[in-house]
């Protein structure tokens, strides 16, 4: 997943930034109503269009379906578990990672799933002995006779992308809802500060526009182009250009976990997890820089010290997170948690959450759970955020590992209690208002 930071265990100074979003006074109480559970750590659901049921991806490998009565079907869609890479069981951020439907679904039965795999090192001698694994997005096509079952025979690699660390993975994957190409997040791959083995040393993965590691992608899956399985849009930002890789759509991230088209407008958000200081959400447009390494949220960022943000630094085609807090580990004054988790801007019933960004923190802490859930508020082009008021809850809430968003426009929490993709006893939950 993405909340790891392997952060030097030196004192941290604790102060307040100055937030690109503010905390507004009104506070959202809401209620979590429990809608399925028995789930090993759930990082994604989502509700292919036409369809009435909801596709659950649990991170050891297995895709479980929803029935239309709200029901968890005892035998998986697919279980992919032999092509994923042995998991750490307390805690992982590498397994079976995102889900898409191909926006013809209905009449062509396919699907995407992206994943970490065992490294494909390819007589790389290097890569064998110090990287980690290969994240891979892979096709697959429901069996003809029976729609409730994933035909597991009919797997078409559409990409893989080799991973120095095990951490920082991103891989949400969606369908633009305009222009029907998969848009594929990536991390920096991993480890901390953009640095070390598998990094560029001078500029940090995020700003080497050469690899594919901290960006935003984009590529057409209905096409071919050379030996992979994709084609680069025309319309691709730096298409033409010899000195970045054609697949870029949006650069500059370190660990976007978990993005999302607003189902109105298609506004991309996404949820990009910070190093020391500052967590924070951004608005993903066509070509821009969001500035890992160069800045963490706001703020200017130093790799050598990052515990202690430059008072300026080169800000020159860089562009700002839209909602940021402080990273409860560094700055624990006025902070919200320690691992930002993106959402969905809500499109339900209820009609004064409509345009709200829903999106949350994996937890307050490590060693226990405390779970956070914010509203996202936009007036005028700024954002403000709460923190969700949870009535009728015993103790805090379970981690937060990801939100999902059904075709009537509710959200979900998907949770976990445990820090690590063992056992069966996590619980997805409906997000609705108290009163």
């Amino acid at each position: 997943m993405r909340i790891l930071k392997l952060i030097p265990g030196i004192a941290l100074a604790a102060s307040l930034i100055a937030a690109g979003a503010t905390a507004s006074i009104a506070q959202v109480k809401i209620k979590l109503e429990p809608y399925v559970t028995g789930l090993n750590s759930p990082l994604a659901m989502v509700q292919p269009k036409g369809d009435d049921r909801k596709f659950v991806i649990e991170q050891f490998g297995r895709v479980r379906i929803i029935n239309a009565e709200g029901k968890l079907e005892p035998t998986p869609f697919l279980d992919i578990r032999n092509k994923i890479v042995d998991q750490m069981s307390d805690f992982d951020e590498r397994g079976l990672l995102g889900i898409a439907f191909h926006p013809d679904f209905k009449n062509n039965g396919k699907f995407y799933v992206s994943y970490s795999a065992v490294l494909n090192f390819q007589s790389d001698l290097g890569k064998m002995l110090w990287w980690d694994h290969t994240n891979v997005v892979e096709e697959f096509t429901v069996f003809k006779d029976d729609p409730d079952v994933a035909n597991p025979n009919s797997g078409r690699i559409i990409s893989r992308i080799d991973w120095p660390q095990f951490n920082h993975n991103g891989h949400w994957i969606d369908f633009g809802p305009d222009d029907g190409f998969l848009y594929i997040s990536t991390g920096d791959g991993g480890y901390a500060n953009d640095w070390g083995i598998g990094h560029n040393v001078t500029e940090g993965n995020g700003q080497d526009m050469t690899t594919l590691l901290g960006k935003i992608l984009r590529i057409d899956v209905n096409s071919s182009s050379g030996e992979n399985n994709y084609a680069i849009p025309a319309d691709n930002p730096f298409v033409g250009n010899d000195d970045v890789r054609p697949e870029i759509y949006a650069s500059g991230l370190r660990n976007p976990w978990r993005c999302s088209f607003d189902t109105k407008d298609g506004r991309l958000f996404c949820a990009d997890v910070g190093q020391n200081a500052i967590e924070e959400v951004v608005l993903v447009e066509k070509g821009k820089n969001y500035g890992w390494r160069k800045k963490e949220g706001s703020l200017c960022f130093d790799y050598v010290n990052p515990n202690s943000p430059p008072a300026s630094c080169d800000q020159a085609g860089l562009t700002d997170p839209i909602i940021e807090y402080n990273n409860c580990a560094a700055r624990p004054e006025g902070c919200k948690g320690i691992s930002i988790t993106g959402g969905y801007v809500y499109r339900g019933a209820n009609a004064g959450w409509d345009g709200k960004y829903i999106f949350g923190d994996w937890s307050k802490g490590f060693a226990a759970m405390d779970g956070q859930i914010f509203f996202g508020t936009e007036a005028d082009g700024k954002w403000t955020m709460d923190t969700a008021s949870v009535a009728d809850m015993d103790g805090n809430i379970p981690y937060i590992l990801a939100f999902a968003q059904d075709s009537a426009g509710e959200v979900y929490a998907l949770t976990s209690i445990t820090t690590g993709p063992n056992g069966s006893l996590d619980t997805i939950y409906k997000i609705v208002p108290a009163n």
